[in-house]
């Protein structure tokens, strides 16, 4: 349980950076950006899941790089969801699904290394 809610305490300050340092990506404050980090894992969970297997051919052919597309669309969709939390185009939505893909990645290497300690 721990080790959840370390993960979404770490997205959530992913998202918070982003407010700051990706222009056109922009959260009100700490509360819509916990927000927009549960709502961005549902989402991911379930919809984001479809998409990517409706669009696996797309993610074959470009050897991964449309899953980082799928997030991005994703991303836009809490966007328009969520009061406070806006992206002004798609640039900054596929800047932000890949800071997030880095974001996970670092972190299941740091917790595996941490589990086999």
């Amino acid at each position: 349980m721990l080790k959840v809610l370390l993960h979404f305490a770490l997205m959530v300050g992913v998202f918070l950076l982003l407010t700051h340092v990706l222009p056109g990506f922009y959260l009100r404050d700490w509360q819509t950006a916990a927000l927009a980090a549960l709502i961005f894992g549902f989402l991911n969970a379930t919809v984001g899941l479809i998409l990517k297997i409706i669009t696996f051919p797309l993610i074959l052919i470009t050897f991964g790089l449309f899953y980082f597309v799928v997030n991005a669309l994703i991303l836009t969709l809490v966007a328009f969801l969520l009061p406070g939390f806006d992206i002004n185009g798609f640039a900054p939505a596929l800047i932000a699904a890949f800071v997030l893909a880095a974001a996970n990645l670092l972190w299941k290497a740091f917790s595996r290394e941490v589990e086999a300690h």
